[in-house]
């Protein structure tokens, strides 16, 4: 009796669960549960938070969107794993990705190599979400017929990117100049996101154009601008917590 009374509570506690977000009476992004912060692959993956259902919508129903948050919000990887799943659904033909190649008090002449063997360490986080989605052997062969493109920021100058899914990544890192010429490649047929930290830009002050950029697109309703917080944060759970001190 006692073990039946048991499995009823559970299934009762189950049946309280909110539908989209798992768990979230419960969720804390400061929270040591590692059962709650479970991060390991998923086929299709979830919201963990109001916001992060909010930035999913708005990829599958725009063609360009915003993402601005703090990091370990789950941005990028969402941005990523959206463009993955338009691929494989047949609704855009490639996948493109950019990031600025900015220095974070490094200097990128001492990296050795040719300027791909340079540039690599600044795409690494490109790659790590999509060889998460996709697996190493079908990344590689995906990324050798040209289907995926990964590049930086000023090598997209002068092109139309049409039928295709873009993700500009650490898009606080680009000037206002850059990521007005960067929406301007948008062609037909084709999904843009925007991922940033306006509050963690390695530019010199004032430099960076994402802050301006979002509040003139705000006024758009066909360009939706999501912002996340620190409630948003799926790393581990001291990032959540440093981020309120520092």
């Amino acid at each position: 009796m006692a073990k039946r009374s048991a499995r009823s509570k559970s299934r009762d506690h189950a049946h309280n669960v909110h539908p989209l977000f798992p768990q979230r009476g419960a969720w804390s992004p400061h929270t040591h549960d590692e059962d709650t912060r479970d991060r390991k692959y998923v086929k299709n993956i979830r919201a963990m938070s109001p916001a992060q259902q909010q930035l999913m919508d708005a990829i599958d129903e725009r063609s360009v969107v915003l993402a601005l948050g703090p990091a370990g919000t789950g941005k990028t990887y969402l941005a990523i794993a959206k463009a993955v799943e338009a691929l494989e659904a047949g609704k855009v033909g490639r996948i493109v990705l950019s990031r600025p190649a900015v220095e974070a008090g490094e200097s990128l002449g001492f990296l050795p190599g040719d300027l791909q063997e340079k540039l690599a360490p600044y795409l690494r986080p490109l790659y790590d979400a999509l060889n998460e989605r996709l697996g190493t052997k079908r990344l590689k062969s995906l990324l050798a017929d040209g289907t995926i493109e990964i590049a930086p920021v000023a090598y997209m100058r002068g092109r139309t990117l049409s039928e295709c899914f873009v993700v500009i990544d650490e898009a606080q890192n680009c000037t206002y100049g850059q990521i007005k010429m960067l929406l301007t490649r948008l062609g037909w047929r084709s999904t843009m996101v925007l991922t940033g930290d306006p509050d963690q830009t390695d530019l010199l002050p004032g430099m960076s154009g994402l802050a301006d950029i979002a509040s003139r697109l705000d006024k758009l309703p066909d360009v939706p601008v999501v912002r996340l917080a620190d409630s948003d944060i799926v790393r581990h759970p001291l990032v959540a917590s440093m981020l309120t001190v520092l």
